[in-house]
């Protein structure tokens, strides 16, 4: 027939309608179709004149309410959809082949939108993710009871896009109403002052302050979220003023509760302070001393990029950072429970060889990260490198040397970093990653002189005058490494990190020397270094410490390093990994499981170390009552090596609820 060339059989079709179709007269004979009741011809023909909306109404008159929808979504005809749809949900097995046919098309809102009005929420929330509606996916699985789904789909969506601010609402006051309320405070903190969502954030954030016992930060809450409705009212959109960095205030930043003054210099004062969101202590460090000038301005746009771009390394040589905060100037960095080198430095027992280089190799170890990013440190020295509560050095500080560069008077401060910086800087010539590694140079003769040569001596002490045990390949790394042209030194940090690594260094202090700290053994070999106990136990002659030993694999690797990220008194320690013993050194738990259901405060301190050690891009996957002990300590979740697959942060709390 004629008509087939049209894509239309006009087998049994109205004479007059199969006339017009052969003159290729397609809205005619549509319309005829129509008037005459045919209305199954009249939308095929409609379609084949590419007349969506018209097509898919003549298929709802014939009955076709699949057809119709397909046709309706796509001429993007929300009203006809709806009206599909609604006939489409009287017949649940019409409407789940249809959601299908519209998904293989790429029409997932209309797919989702059919099978919720056909009682079909979990393959609707499915649809609705792919649709990009992680919000509504996120209800639908929460109303049919699975939570853990609809928290996935959330922090999916907020993984993608980081700013999409109503997703965060939505996760936050989930979270909330799943008592997680450190990880609700978290999210909900993300939205940031101006944000059209910030209101509704701050309901539930306040509430969630208020259940963690923060009142006064939930107070601060309720004023803010007080004065921006105030604003609403009056028709502006002024928020609130900022919280006051002042320690004399309850809160830093409306985050940290001040402690103490630890340390104060020139240019910055370091106060011990509690996050009172995690219940950890942090060291924040407020530079002062910057000026409002294009040189201050500028050293504060660096000290900006390059702090956050270390805080994105997460080394485990560098200091955490747990915060930035531009104006005024400072940074929140993890408490450092073994102080710094600096103290070591000025304490009665001096260092070993061994114990020098490993925490000049540390060092070197978090420049080299640093100068792979880009990075130069250009203020190493005693004061910041840190020691970890197992004993690992840290280097913090990084991003913080342009603070000082915009202050014009020369001070003590000043000259006590003097000696540390290198010919070239002190001098205003261009630095480079050598400029680094001689401050390293510096800070190990320290250590193994226990003297810090003025800046123009040309013949400081050498290592081998102070240590017997060291001779004149050692002196010769010091004075290579210490060398005034930056091109007589190591080409960079993993350079000279393998030039402290070929020689041996002697693993105890010289008789001759001040009375050592430790006796570590005469070699820095681990199998010598650590003494087998009862019970599997191991004894850290260095330190002093007992350690269970775990056999290193990449697995467990990377299960070490989410914990040692996650740094929380709720999660068992990682000591260190040690690459040439093969090993993953733990601080063994003297603890049982609980005989007897968990406490309030119990459950809270695990619920915390499950979100810091999420936070840290890990899960446990094992909370049960063979991984959760009771010690003298409190209650610990022990590092399980084996991962189930199916492990995740929402099968964690559920598993802990379960407990």
């Amino acid at each position: 027939m004629a008509g087939d060339d049209l894509g239309v059989n006009t087998l049994g079709m109205d004479p007059d309608v199969a006339r017009l179709l052969r003159e290729q007269r397609l809205l005619e004979a549509a319309r005829l179709a129509s008037e005459r009741g045919d209305a199954r011809t009249a939308s095929t023909i409609f379609e084949r004149a590419c007349e969506w909306t018209r097509a898919a109404l003549e298929a709802i008159r014939a009955g076709d309410a699949a057809r119709a929808l397909r046709l309706a979504a796509h001429a993007g005809d929300h009203a006809t959809c709806e009206e599909a749809a609604a006939l489409l949900a009287r017949d649940a097995p019409s409407a789940k082949n249809a959601a299908a046919g519209l998904s293989a098309l790429g029409q997932h809102g209309w797919a989702a939108r059919t099978l919720e009005r056909s009682g079909e929420p979990i393959d609707a929330a499915r649809e609705w993710e792919l649709a990009g509606d992680a919000q509504r996916a996120a209800a639908l699985l929460e109303g049919a009871g699975e939570v853990a789904d609809a928290e996935r789909v959330l922090q999916a969506a907020l993984r993608r896009d980081p700013d999409a601010f109503p997703v965060a609402v939505a996760l936050g006051a989930l979270l909330a109403r799943l008592a997680n309320w450190p990880a609700s405070v978290r999210v909900l903190q993300r939205v940031p002052p101006g944000a059209k969502e910030r209101p509704e954030a701050l309901l539930h954030l306040r509430r969630a302050l208020a259940k963690l016992g923060f009142s006064h930060a939930a107070r601060c809450s309720a004023i803010e979220l007080a004065a921006l409705q105030r604003s609403d009212e009056e028709g502006n959109g002024d928020g609130p003023p900022p919280n006051p960095a002042s320690p004399h205030g309850s809160l830093l930043f409306g985050r940290y509760d001040f402690v103490r003054e630890v340390a104060s210099s020139p240019h910055a004062r370091v106060l011990e302070c509690r996050d009172v969101l995690r219940g950890q202590r942090v060291a924040v460090k407020m530079f002062v001393g910057t000026r409002a000038s294009p040189s201050g301005r500028d050293a504060l746009g660096r000290f900006e990029h390059e702090v956050r771009a270390i805080k994105a390394l997460e080394h485990p040589n560098i200091v955490p950072i747990v915060d930035v905060v531009v104006e005024p100037p400072a940074i929140v960095m993890a408490w450092m429970p073994g102080g710094a080198l600096e103290r070591m430095l000025a304490g009665p027992a001096p260092i070993a060889p061994a114990r020098a280089v490993e925490i000049a190799s540390a060092a070197l170890s978090a420049l080299s990260a640093a100068h792979r990013a880009g990075i130069l440190h250009l203020a190493l020295k005693p004061s910041n490198i840190l020691l970890d509560g197992a004993g690992g050095a840290r280097v913090g500080d990084f991003g913080t040397a342009p603070l000082s560069d915009v202050s014009t008077t020369a001070n003590a401060g000043t000259f006590a970093g003097f000696v540390y910086m290198s010919p070239e800087q002190r001098e205003g010539r261009p630095a480079s990653v050598r400029s680094d590694l001689f401050s390293v140079g510096v800070v190990l003769r320290e250590m193994l002189t226990g003297e810090v040569p003025a800046p123009d001596d040309t013949a400081p002490r050498l290592p081998s005058r102070v240590h017997p045990d060291l001779d004149a390949r050692h002196d010769a790394v010091v004075e290579r490494m210490t060398a005034r042209d930056p091109q007589q030194r190591p080409a960079d940090a993993n350079e000279a990190r393998e030039i402290l690594a070929a020689l041996s260094w002697h693993a105890t202090t010289s008789s001759s020397s001040k009375r050592p700290r430790f006796e570590p053994p005469r070699a820095a070999g681990t199998d010598e270094r650590l003494e087998s106990l009862a019970d599997g136990v191991l004894l850290d002659r260095w330190t002093g410490r007992k350690v269970e030993r775990l056999q290193l694999t990449n697995q467990a690797h990377a299960r070490a390093r989410a914990f040692a990220l996650a740094d929380h008194e709720g999660l068992q320690t990682v000591w260190r990994v040690d690459d040439a013993g093969c090993g993953i050194w733990l601080e063994p738990l003297d603890a049982r499981p609980p005989d007897r259901p968990l406490t309030n405060q119990e459950r809270a301190r695990l619920e915390n170390a499950l979100d810091a050690l999420h936070a840290a891009g890990g899960v446990h996957g094992s909370v049960d009552a063979n991984h959760v002990l009771v010690g003298p300590s409190g209650v610990v979740l022990r590092l399980e090596v084996e991962l189930d697959a199916e492990a995740s942060p929402g099968r964690d709390r559920l598993a802990l609820a379960r407990l």
